[in-house]
């Protein structure tokens, strides 16, 4: 007697049903994955792609003596606008690099003050519009992912225009990405070993990152992402969603691939550092910069100097208490520069 196998009845039908559905689901999980592409793909074309800042009107009496003029981002397409201010017998020349969505006078009218200050101190200044800002050229802005090559142009700017052997950058939010991106592309020196590893461009700078013998940062970050989230929230009504992908976009379009821990870089550095920010930062975050402050005086504690201003938010120290934020700056380059 044969004995064949039994089909179930209906085995086959249900087999049919069971490709139907996965079917259905892979199309709703590339619709989905679709429309994220392109609304993050929207959300970050949106955020570099702001309208510029123009400088308010400050009358050319208020500001002290300076010189005008123009050069090239380290990427030679962006054309960069600035404004030197020469001292007697300078001790170095500080290099203003301003947040996004702001210019060469992050702090309006009030930054004449600062100036004045650096200045008699023995501090040449230096402050310029970073790309698609101020009267610069360029039509994005990348949160620091594209300015540290404006850094780097600046600083070799500099060297060609002041007498001072070095500079002192002055990171003022997403500034201090792009100022600390920009010592991180630089070799440690000029040797021709250590060359060999990095780009030409960046090789014909003519320096390297012991050129830069302090930073100043105010408000830093903890990562690099962290100046382009809470740009996402106010764009995005997903963005507890697009918060990780629009960063991600955005890197990818300035030619950077990775987000990097901004905080490691400051504590590692082995310059005199000065942090200044609020205690209430809800921007980048009071508790992160805290925790940098910590790490980073932890590390070195003979070069680290901190101020937290307790009633400031995101960059906002300086408006809040401007006699304590200049009395620090002051404190910090008398203490370290002579």
């Amino acid at each position: 007697m044969n004995q064949g196998i039994t089909k179930k009845p209906g085995t086959k039908l249900s087999f049919s049903k069971m490709i139907v559905r996965m079917a259905l689901v892979l199309s709703i999980l590339a619709v989905i994955a679709i429309a994220l592409i392109v609304l993050t793909a929207s959300t970050a074309n949106s955020l570099m792609s702001i309208p510029k800042k123009q400088m308010a009107n400050i009358p050319s009496n208020i500001l002290p003596s300076y010189s005008a003029t123009s050069f090239t981002s380290a990427d030679d397409q962006t054309i960069l606008s600035g404004w030197f201010f020469k001292t007697e017998d300078p001790i170095s020349t500080i290099i203003v690099v301003h947040d996004t969505q702001s210019n060469r006078l992050p702090f309006n009218v009030e930054m004449v003050d600062l100036i004045d200050d650096f200045l008699a101190m023995h501090f040449n200044v230096f402050l310029f519009d970073m790309r698609n800002s101020g009267e610069s050229s360029g039509a994005i802005c990348g949160y620091g992912y594209l300015e540290w090559q404006d850094v780097l142009g600046a600083i070799k700017h500099v060297k060609k225009i002041s007498v001072t052997t070095d500079v002192i950058l002055y990171g003022i939010g997403s500034g201090c990405s792009a100022s600390l991106l920009a010592i991180d592309k630089l070799p440690p020196s000029m040797d021709t070993e250590v060359l060999e590893g990095y780009n030409q461009k960046i090789v014909d700078l003519g320096f390297d990152a012991s050129y830069i013998s302090g930073i100043i940062l105010d408000s830093p970050a903890k990562n690099s992402d962290d100046y382009i989230r809470p740009f996402v929230f106010k764009k995005s009504k997903f963005a507890f969603v697009t918060q990780y992908f629009v960063p991600y976009a955005i890197r990818i379009s300035a030619g950077e691939s990775n987000n990097v821990n901004l905080a490691t870089e400051i504590s590692r550095l082995q310059i005199p550092v000065c942090i200044i920010y609020g205690g209430r930062d809800t921007f980048v975050g009071a508790e992160k910069i805290g925790q940098i402050v910590e790490e980073r005086k932890r590390l070195n504690p003979n070069t680290t100097m901190a101020k937290m201003f307790s009633g400031a938010g995101y960059v906002e120290s300086y408006l809040i208490d401007p006699n304590g934020y200049r009395s620090t700056l002051s404190d910090f380059l008398t203490s370290y520069f002579k």
